[in-house]
Parts: structure tokens; C-alpha cells; sequence
């Protein structure tokens, strides 16, 4: 038995987003090798759900692919229709650094709210793209940042 048990609404809807994909590995003459299973958890890390094309005429082996796959590889058999056969499984969470430590580089597109003067309008929300040698004043003005200076010392060793 698979580790993930899906229920027939679930399979229904991942047959439906597996109707537009391309095969993305495919089990030749030498059958499910090591190098082959291999490739399938490759994949099914990167996208959650593929289609496995199998090169075999006996449909007994290949339900019996689609099962031992899904034991190996903890995932959901979806579909075996023909010579082709729909795994599914979830992609793992990424993990995400402190946003607080972590640094993005690259433009950024920030939300200013700009208030009237007078007070009578309702604040307008702009959006600014910062790029990476900007920073954002307080007051809601884009700077760009200066160029470091070097002592004299620093720049006599550099030359």
C-alpha cells in the first residue's frame, strides 16, 4: 500500500492538471533500475506530479511499476492508462531564513503612502521599485547610496 492515500475528489483533480504534461522519465527494456527510480524522486522533488512513460506491451508489469513506485518513493498513484502512469507527491517545503537576517538583492518594489496636505484626502499607496544601490528615506524619497570612500592609506595599496 502507498504512503499518501488520496480520495477520489483528490485523484480526479490532480488527473485533471496531469491531462497537459509531457512524459518526464521513461522505463526502458532494462526495467525499474535503480537509476530510474532515481530520476523519478528527482522529479517528483521538483514538480509533485509527473508522467512516467513505460516501453513494455504487459500491463501486469506495468500496474506493478506504478505500485512499487509508489511504495518506494512515498507517493500517490494517480493514473495508469495505457503505457503512461501519473505519480503525485506533495513538494517539500523550502526552507525560508529569518527575514530579519536574510538579504535580498536585486529591485524591490516597495508601498509608500503618501498623505495630503491638508488632510481632507484619503492617503494614496505608490509603489516604488528600490533598486539594490537605493534606500528609502522616511520621509518616502528613493536615495541612492555613496560611493564608500577609502583613506588614503587604503587606496595607495590598492593602486
Amino acid at each position: 500500500m502507498s504512503a499518501i492515500q488520496l480520495t477520489p475528489a483528490q485523484r480526479k483533480e490532480h488527473r485533471a492538471a496531469a491531462h497537459h504534461l509531457d512524459p518526464v522519465v521513461m522505463i526502458g527494456g532494462e526495467g525499474l533500475t535503480p537509476a530510474v527510480t532515481k530520476e523519478i524522486d528527482a522529479a517528483l522533488k521538483a514538480h509533485g506530479l509527473i508522467k512516467i512513460r513505460v516501453f513494455s506491451d504487459d500491463r501486469i508489469q506495468r500496474e506493478a511499476f506504478l505500485t512499487e513506485l509508489a511504495d518506494q518513493l512515498g507517493a500517490a498513484p494517480i493514473q495508469h492508462i495505457g503505457k503512461l502512469l501519473v505519480l503525485w507527491r506533495p513538494i517539500p517545503a523550502k526552507a525560508v531564513a529569518d527575514e530579519s537576517t536574510s538579504r535580498h538583492p536585486g529591485p524591490r518594489v516597495v508601498k509608500i503612502l503618501k498623505f495630503s496636505k491638508s488632510g481632507s484626502q484619503r492617503a494614496q499607496v505608490k509603489k516604488l521599485t528600490v533598486l539594490g544601490n537605493q534606500r528609502l528615506t522616511a520621509g518616502g524619497i528613493v536615495k541612492r547610496t555613496k560611493k564608500r570612500l577609502l583613506s588614503v592609506k587604503k587606496r595607495s595599496q590598492t593602486d
